[in-house]
């Protein structure tokens, strides 16, 4: 029998697909014998069959890029039971819980986020767990400083009782625990206590969040009492400490709320991620990190051990594996995905694709990092070309990279160097607050090398993610959506675009039916990429633009995270668009009022010759028809009123737009 210790704790499975890669091979080749159709046609055509040629050129680009992601999908399978006899090789883990404001992302959220954290199945006295309260909210931190309270039941209860889903909120929801038959009585007895001192829990933050609780009473609250959004010093309070270094009670739990200051950029997201970094360096200084936005609990309490299985074994190979992202999956959706925002398919695919080449991009949560790769070194660094700390001139060097802290300094040089693989987790944290306060300062990272070789980028990753999004959804728009790219064609060469066109959206479909989704879901994903691409997407190209001309700074905007409310108005369609008068609206009502124009001009031309002829363009009345149908929820908006339709300014504005394109369209074909 097989020493457990010698097992490997991970496999990677490919997955093949045959009937998938010959619909790939068949949408390329009438990808190409549409691209040769369109060459020919060039010299004869002039300017539209070029627009033509370029935007089919492009798709066919990203379709062949599509096609080598997908080839080669494969599953990570991992052995989390098998650590069970090599728990002492378990290294420390530090966890980060993102959050900014106080109102679009409620704290009963935040709190049930970090609850599913503290009760993983991992050794509590190898966890730390650090709360970025971007905001400073009081309400924040006294939301999770009576949390904790709840922990030192909620944690055992869970592992006690083996639960699976470790998020309060979403425990609760469920009543079947109750119901199943064989629960022992003092399993009720305890599910009703926990569900007891939840709803107590619930109440406590929602008097405070109507400022009916006196928590600025409280001394912890000092700091507080003079804060100003954007504008106050930095705050790290220890919420709990495992001082006693006990694997079943809780990780420590820090709140940290960084310096902000009027004339300091701090670069969103990027620039909390970079001082979680740096305080738990100097508290905890764990090897590997996760991080997970506010509202992304953990739905499986052994996430870190499937995590180091991968993590681990990638070690003993000697090719270290830089990180490792887990798929985002959503609770509280909408049947048929009407937003197509549950991205199933594209995980099941396109990310499983990805991890058969090299890996899957960094998703922005539910991700956990090797440290020294943050610290700027690479996972594939040869041990014997690391860094000598010893010497005085290395010292400096590294306090111009991670900036003038002695205790970082000392961390990072431990941790790149190894030796913090020897040492114990540190349990008296409380000495290293006046340190994290430090690094947690506004003006700290000036003149270091944080937010370009170290730690998040500040820009250029986000920068760039948004721009592979963008260039994709242009894909789809310029390729056979777009009114510029319809020209009218002979029946026989219609057949290659009508084929291409009928063959992909089967493909796209068998994708959907066999991740078990309904043909709803796969329309809505259809239609939202058309949305998205020609709304989103493309105020992403001109934000992108104007960043690099130096012409604006990118800004990173939060959305709204609430839980479901069963006591919602019924009537109301959660499924329907609503608008408002921004200008992203403006492109796709634009292409709708196009596509209805062109369509009630061809019907009339055809009322008026008493019937269609040659001259009619079926190809355009089917593209025109499609786009329309595509669009459909702002051609439902332009007859609506209130929040769901679209206000006047808009449709104004959008008459415009298609003014000049028409314009454009009479110019180019007299020339």
């Amino acid at each position: 029998m097989a020493n457990p210790i010698s097992l490997p704790l991970q496999e990677k499975i490919p997955r093949k697909n045959t009937l998938q890669r010959a619909l790939h091979l068949i949408i390329l080749s009438l990808l190409f014998s549409l691209l040769i159709y369109r060459f020919r046609s060039l010299r004869n055509h002039g300017t539209t069959w070029f627009i033509a040629l370029l935007c089919e050129s492009w798709f066919t680009f990203t379709w062949v890029l599509v096609v080598n992601i997908k080839w080669g999908p494969v599953e990570f399978k991992t052995y989390p039971g098998r650590l069970s006899n090599r728990v002492h090789e378990l290294p420390p883990v530090d966890l980060f819980v993102t959050t900014a404001d106080a109102v679009l992302e409620p704290p009963i959220i935040t709190v049930n986020t970090v609850l599913s954290l503290l009760a993983l199945d991992y050794p509590a006295n190898k966890l730390a767990c650090y709360v970025s309260d971007d905001g400073g909210s009081p309400l924040t931190f006294y939301s999770l400083l009576e949390s904790i309270n709840f922990a030192k039941l909620w944690v055992p209860f869970c592992k006690k009782y083996n639960v699976k889903v470790r998020a309060p909120f979403q425990y609760f929801s469920d009543q079947e625990p109750l119901i199943f038959g064989g629960i022992s009585s003092d399993f009720r007895e305890e599910w009703k206590k926990l569900k007891n001192e939840y709803d107590k829990l619930q109440q406590k933050i929602e008097e405070a969040t109507k400022h009916c609780h006196p928590y600025h009473l409280n001394d912890m609250f000092d700091d507080f009492s003079k804060i100003e959004r954007g504008n106050h010093s930095s705050i790290v309070k220890i919420l709990w400490e495992n001082k006693d270094n006990f694997p079943e009670g809780l990780p420590h739990l820090v709140y940290v709320s960084r310096e902000k200051r009027p004339k300091h950029a701090h670069h969103y997201k990027a620039g909390a991620m970079n001082v979680l970094t740096r305080v738990s360096g100097v508290m905890t200084n764990a090897p590997f990190m996760l991080n997970v936005d506010c509202d992304m609990y953990a739905n499986n309490p052994q996430v870190v051990l499937h995590a180091m299985c991968l993590l681990l074994e990638s070690n003993h190979k000697g090719e270290e594996y830089a990180f490792v992202q887990y798929p985002q999956f959503f609770y509280g959706c909408l049947p048929g995905d009407p937003f197509g925002n549950h991205l199933i398919v594209i995980q099941e695919y396109l990310m499983r694709g990805m991890a058969g080449i090299q890996g899957p991009l960094y998703g922005g949560t539910g991700c956990f990092h090797r440290r020294k790769v943050i610290y700027g070194e690479s996972p594939v660094q040869p041990k014997n070309t690391r860094s000598n700390v010893n010497g005085k001139s290395i010292e400096m060097t590294l306090k111009s990279k991670f900036g003038y802290s002695a205790e970082l300094v000392v961390s990072v040089a431990n941790l790149l160097s190894g030796k913090n693989k020897k040492m114990l987790r540190p349990s008296d944290i409380s000495s290293s607050v006046k340190a994290a306060i430090e690094v947690a300062d506004c003006s700290y990272e000036s003149n270091t090398d944080w937010g370009t070789n170290v730690g998040w980028v500040f820009g250029n990753r986000r920068h760039s993610h948004r721009t592979r999004d963008t260039q994709k959804g242009l894909a789809h728009s310029l390729s056979r959506t777009e009114p510029t790219c319809i020209s009218r064609v002979s029946k026989k060469a219609f057949l290659v675009p009508a084929s291409l066109f009928t063959i992909y959206n089967l493909y796209t479909l068998l994708e959907y039916l066999r991740c078990g989704l309904p043909v709803r879901a796969w329309w809505n994903n259809q239609r939202m990429a058309r949305i998205i691409s020609s709304t989103a997407w493309l105020f992403g190209v001109l934000s992108a633009v104007l960043k690099l001309l130096r012409l604006s700074e990118t800004v990173f905007e939060l959305t709204r995270k609430d839980q479901n409310n069963q006591d919602d108005d019924a009537d109301i369609d959660p499924g329907r668009f609503t608008f408002d008068d921004s200008p992203i609206f403006v492109p796709g009502t634009a292409l709708v009022l196009v596509h209805i124009s062109a369509l009630g001009w061809t019907l009339l031309r055809a009322v008026r010759n008493s019937g269609f002829t040659s001259r009619s363009g079926l190809g355009e009345i089917i593209c025109s028809a499609w786009v329309v149908l595509s669009l459909l929820p702002f051609a439902k908006g332009l007859f609506r009123r209130g929040k769901y339709g679209i206000p006047y300014s808009t449709i104004f504005k959008s008459k415009i737009l298609v003014g000049l394109f028409i314009y454009f369209c009479i110019s180019v074909s007299r020339n």
